[in-house]
């Protein structure tokens, strides 16, 4: 069955839904989104997700024309629609139609809303067994000082010339450092590094999205009183770590066994990673918003 797909308040089919050409969401990357997860029909911390979609909102001084509420109902009410019992969604806000200038007083009238609901693969589940191999990219994470990277805005260039150089030596993920050669994030993802009985993360101000998914695993770890630090690193610690692991909603939880050809503790998914994956699977059955 084809999706139907939310612009504006009307559902579409697949292929009769079109924006125009003069959006400035297509001319210049002038918008947000969110990556959403149902599971069981249970929307995983739709909250959160909405909560996160008005900030990056506010902080390009994009208003959205719908309230929290609102913006719930239409997600959950396409879901619905779509007849979807797990399902990855694709939450879209664009400043509109302008002109071909950047100036956004141009856009008249309201933001554009779209809601795509379908399924996603974001890696091939033997990864989830045996573990990824990433690099470390070249191209830098952006500076907080100029986009920061908290606003999950349309504009993705940085992140995909990082995937690109994954993708052109044969591996799915890459991470970015900062100016300072902080470990930041990876294109998609969060990562995490378990070093004895401690985990650690980078913490948001060497520049990277609070994820959603990360939150769930420091709150995992918190509940199961794993000691948890948020410290700045660079990747001589990932290389020595015991373990490593990615997070994020298309992405789940995802275990890391090889960085620029070194391998991660015994090469295979660590315990603690195989342990915090269990638990997330646990979470998603009782945390969201039902539809």
């Amino acid at each position: 069955m084809s999706p139907k797909i939310y612009i504006n308040g009307k559902l579409y089919s697949k292929k009769d839904a079109r924006i125009s050409i003069f959006d400035h969401g297509l001319l210049y990357g002038d918008g947000v989104f969110e990556g959403i997860r149902s599971y069981n029909r249970l929307v995983f911390r739709l909250n959160e997700h909405i909560d996160r979609l008005y900030e990056s909102a506010d902080a390009i001084m994009l208003k959205i024309p719908l309230k929290k509420p609102e913006m719930i109902k239409a997600v959950t009410n396409t879901l619905r629609k779509n007849k979807l019992k797990n399902a990855y969604i694709r939450l879209i806000v664009t400043r509109g139609i302008g002109d071909l200038g950047l100036d956004p007083r141009k856009c008249k009238g309201n933001a554009r809303i779209i809601i795509i609901t379908d399924k996603i693969a974001l890696y091939p589940d033997k990864f989830y067994k045996k573990g990824l191999s990433i690099i470390t990219a070249r191209t830098q994470q952006n500076s907080i000082e100029a986009l920061r990277p908290g606003i999950k805005s349309l504009n993705y260039l940085n992140n995909i010339l990082a995937k690109l150089e994954a993708i052109n030596v044969g591996l799915e993920e890459a991470i970015m450092l900062n100016a300072k050669g902080h470990v930041t994030e990876c294109t998609g993802d969060n990562i995490f590094i378990v070093r004895g009985h401690t985990v650690y993360t980078p913490p948001e101000s060497v520049g990277l999205l609070k994820g959603i998914t990360r939150s769930a695993v420091i709150d995992i770890a918190r509940k199961k009183r794993i000691r948890f630090k948020k410290i700045p690193f660079t990747c001589s610690k990932i290389y020595s770590a015991d373990e490593c692991f990615l997070t994020g909603t298309a992405a789940e939880i995802i275990p890391v066994i090889k960085v620029d050809k070194k391998i991660i503790g015994s090469g295979d998914p660590g315990k603690t990673t195989l342990m915090l994956m269990e638990e997330f699977h646990k979470l998603t059955k009782r945390d969201g918003v039902k539809y």
